[in-house]
């Protein structure tokens, strides 16, 4: 498969401690806890962060970018927002990291939605936090999910985005090539589907050309994305879920305030300008000039101011 792109961008869950895995780490003023989710969709992988000092801190859950892993640009952001009060969990979704599923390295938006929505509900049971004020917190693709898990999400009490990510099916189909690629890709995703193995390939690559990401910057940094803990692969079953998906629908059904971080540097600023035309009152924006979608993810001015705002819209919203 050619580069596809190269700018890209009920019962209610038990929460158990990793059994032997179950560790914790002090980290200047705050702690973090390694935990496990037991939800319906399967056990996930967690980290707990919690800041020293403040007894049942606000929560906020914190999603990143497609293919990535907790411990890349979520790990960042909880650990600014700890700096600011709040305690934050990450996860593993299901089948990347540290979270077990037969189906590997699905970038699916509904099943990852799901697994968002499981998160929410096992957090709110856990101890140490006060579970009446939990907030989300989405990353580039991960912002429509954790808007699409909001919808009706009566344990949600607000959200915030940073370089949103929030295609429909005709911004899609510009961006990956018009009609006739798109149709490709979703031909190669069924195909997958309907396969004995499941087909991967390399999510980012300075060298293949065939990779999900080629040359493309943080995904290929050592000292950024490319981390020991990142997957790195791409299911090509993914490209049906993917390219049919409206991260636009949930914008006019969201009833809790909601904040977007964003840039007219970033990879999809028009995606945020549609959803902001189509919401109502209780979703704003924030923009920053000449912040690429990548900075968003790790340099530390940027994630300072873009968690200044962030922190502001949760304090007011709780």
């Amino acid at each position: 498969m050619k580069r596809l792109l190269f700018f890209v961008l009920g019962i209610l869950p038990l929460v158990t401690w990793a059994g032997n895995n179950n560790s914790t780490r002090a980290m200047n003023d705050m702690t973090m806890q390694t935990i496990k989710l037991d939800t319906p969709v399967g056990p996930l992988a967690a980290n707990l962060y919690l800041p020293a000092g403040i007894e049942n801190p606000p929560v906020v859950i914190v999603t990143g970018a497609w293919t990535t892993v907790k411990e890349q640009m979520p790990a960042v952001y909880a650990q600014a927002l700890v700096d600011q009060g709040y305690a934050a969990v990450t996860f593993d979704f299901r089948g990347w990291g540290h979270s077990p599923n037969e189906i590997r390295f699905l970038e699916d938006p509904k099943r990852k939605t799901e697994d968002i929505r499981a998160v929410i509900d096992a957090v709110s049971e856990l101890d140490l936090i006060d579970n009446s004020h939990i907030s989300g917190l989405g990353v580039c693709a991960s912002s429509g999910y954790m808007l699409d898990a909001a919808v009706g999400n009566k344990h949600l009490k607000s959200v915030a985005v940073v370089a949103p990510w929030l295609h429909d099916k005709k911004m899609a189909t510009e961006i990956y090539g018009g009609e006739e690629s798109v149709s490709s890709l979703i031909a190669a995703a069924k195909e997958a589907q309907n396969s004995a193995e499941q087909i991967y390939i390399e999510a980012a690559s300075l060298s293949n050309e065939s990779a999900l990401m080629y040359q493309t910057p943080y995904y290929t940094e050592s000292d950024r994305g490319l981390i020991p803990e990142y997957d790195n692969q791409f299911n090509v079953a993914s490209w049906d879920g993917w390219l049919n998906y409206d991260a636009q629908q949930s914008a006019a059904h969201l009833d809790q305030p909601v904040l977007m971080v964003a840039s007219e540097s970033m990879a999809l600023p028009a995606g945020t300008h549609q959803y902001l035309a189509n919401a109502n009152e209780n979703v704003d924006s924030v923009w920053f000039d000449g912040v690429s979608q990548f900075d968003f993810y790790d340099q530390p001015e940027i994630v300072g101011k873009a968690v200044t705002e962030i922190v502001r819209h949760f304090d007011n919203s709780l």
